[in-house]
């Protein structure tokens, strides 16, 4: 499954999130997806939520799949300390 299918899929389920999918080998996927829908949610929960847009793919065409799930403020709160 191409990555870009896989970043439609998440942001089907969860609009206004900003979605980034990327994989070498289309069965193995990292994912950045940043929306206010995790805020006072788990990482757990979070991961969750994204399997949820993935469904049945998760486990077969979708063999494995790395998340980081974070609000726009953590998103935010990363991206300049990285630029530190």
């Amino acid at each position: 499954m191409d990555p870009e299918q896989v970043r439609e899929l998440i942001e089907q389920g969860l609009p206004a999130a900003r979605v980034i999918v990327r994989s070498d080998d289309n069965t193995h996927y990292t994912a950045v997806v940043v929306t206010d829908l995790f805020a006072g949610k788990r990482p757990l929960a979070r991961h969750q939520m994204v399997y949820q847009c993935l469904g049945r793919l998760m486990g077969n065409e979708i063999h494995a799949m790395a998340i980081r799930a974070h609000t726009p403020d953590e998103w935010r709160d990363l991206e300049q300390a990285a630029k530190a």
